[in-house]
């Protein structure tokens, strides 16, 4: 095993060996962890039975999956990462947007993650060795699992690939273990004590299809270009690569959710989920829960981590992906501490995905219609103007912004922001939709609306001349004297 050269850089044809079932890899093995099986608890935290926390996630789920998956095919086509690839549409420098919100989108669920995991696992070593739950002792866990992510973020796609074909079989395992520990205690009423969190339940359900069912696909709206730029379309159909997309997702993100439902009406889990988890759990359970804790975490912090990596390089070409994925598992180190020590983290997490929903929807809208009208036709050299630190190209438009998608874009996370509705804060577009969450529908559909008008008599960018080499150093610029 090597550390990974690449970075946001066009991937070589000889390089692109990476199969559709790979991806299912990806999707499913490091998705069955506990940083995803917590989604399956907010429903349920929310004052939501069993079923109708199971209708929410389902719902969420493939509505999401229906507008996330296609993002896959745009990388198998530029051989970059899907940030880089959105130039194509926002401008060389446009495509910073991208960057910045798959950083933040990958941050949060990073540090939900290594916050989930890490709780869980001081739990169990607690009920196991009798160690003291000390601020001490989840600090030292925290820190254990980062580093541990970071290594395997840092050695790059090939190793997370194996690590991911592990997990799908070893914590597929564990989560049917679980189940059993958890059958004599389950219930499909909702935790005592608890109240629907919005005051009735279709306002609540809604919000539980948003923020835990469509958060899901979206926290990918960025990362699966990071994989398919590795498969070459010479070899494999865009047909393939889309059906074997929605089947990771629907199976990766279902899977350790409606586990994590099973679980939490079965624990009375109303307020937190990795306390009741830990405390009512078999004895003999604490071992494979202690290693699903761990490993899972390490699997799906390290996905997420890989793809921070990514994007920070692009954002600062100067760069290496190493020495940016390096400090990217400091930040979010930084804010699972924060989560834990200092934040209402259910509150905080929630609002977090709702308002990045919002935002991020739109951009994955623009990206989907400029794929469509270029027929999947790029040219990936142009697209790596900004990394070159080079001018032109046929994706330059102005000083290398499309002024009109980033309109487009800025008008639908406005209305998305207005619509959204979370603990922290509720958009003064929700009263006048009835007091329903649409804040994902509104953003997506204004924002396709605005820029289908836009740039309705806007040529396609095509391939064109050569794009100019990267300006020379400064050093180089003087004549030695």
């Amino acid at each position: 095993m090597q550390i990974e050269q690449h970075g946001v850089d066009v991937i070589p044809e000889a390089e692109r060996t990476g199969r559709p079932r790979d991806i299912v890899s990806f999707l499913i093995g490091s998705n069955l962890a506990l940083g995803v099986v917590v989604f399956g608890w907010l429903p349920v935290s929310f004052g939501l039975g069993f079923w109708a926390s199971v209708s929410s996630l389902v719902l969420g789920t493939l509505a999401g999956t229906l507008l996330v998956a296609p993002l896959a095919l745009v990388s198998l086509r530029t051989a970059t990462n899907l940030s880089t690839s959105s130039g194509a549409q926002f401008g060389v420098r446009g495509r910073l947007l991208g960057s910045a919100i798959g950083l933040l989108l990958s941050l949060g669920y990073t540090a939900l993650t290594l916050w989930v995991g890490g709780d869980v696992m001081v739990g169990c070593l607690v009920r196991l060795f009798g160690m003291p739950g000390s601020a001490a002792a989840y600090a030292v866990v925290y820190a254990v699992l980062a580093g541990c992510t970071a290594v395997c973020a840092v050695y790059g796609y090939k190793l997370l690939l194996r690590l991911s074909r592990v997990l799908a079989v070893g914590m597929s395992a564990l989560l049917v273990v679980g189940l059993l520990a958890y059958a004599p205690q389950f219930t499909t009423r909702a935790p005592a004590g608890t109240a629907y969190l919005l005051g009735d339940f279709w306002t609540t359900w809604l919000l539980s299809v948003v923020a835990a069912g469509l958060s899901g696909p979206m926290a990918f709206i960025t990362l699966l270009g990071d994989y398919t730029r590795y498969m070459s379309p010479a070899r494999h159909s865009s047909r393939r690569v889309y059906l074997t997309t929605c089947g990771g997702l629907v199976a990766g993100l279902l899977i350790p959710q409606l586990f994590g439902t099973f679980t939490a009406v079965a624990v009375d889990a109303a307020t937190d989920y990795a306390g009741p988890l830990v405390a009512q759990a078999p004895f003999w359970f604490l071992v494979p829960l202690l290693l699903a804790a761990s490993w899972g975490s390490v699997g799906n912090a390290g996905l997420m981590l890989y793809s921070m990596g990514l994007d920070l390089d692009a954002i600062v070409p100067r760069t290496t992906r190493t020495r940016a994925t390096c400090t990217v598992a400091a930040m979010a180190t930084a804010l699972v501490y924060l989560g834990h020590f200092v934040w209402d983290a259910q509150d905080a997490m929630t609002s977090f995905v709702l308002l990045l929903t919002a935002v991020g929807a739109p951009w994955a809208v623009i990206v989907l219609i400029g794929h469509a009208r270029c027929r999947g036709v790029y040219d990936a050299e142009a697209l790596q103007v900004l990394n070159r630190r080079s001018a032109g190209g046929c994706y330059w438009f102005t000083a290398g912004w499309n002024p009109r998608a980033t309109a487009a874009w800025a008008a639908g996370s406005c209305v998305g922001l207005l619509a959204v509705d979370t603990p922290l804060y509720t958009g003064p577009l929700v009263a006048h939709v009835g007091g329903f969450d649409l804040s994902f529908l509104l953003s997506a559909a204004v924002t396709a609306a605005a820029y289908c008008a836009v740039t309705a008599r806007q040529p396609v960018p095509l391939p064109d001349a050569p794009v100019p080499p990267a300006r020379p150093a400064a050093t180089d610029t003087h004549p030695v004297s």
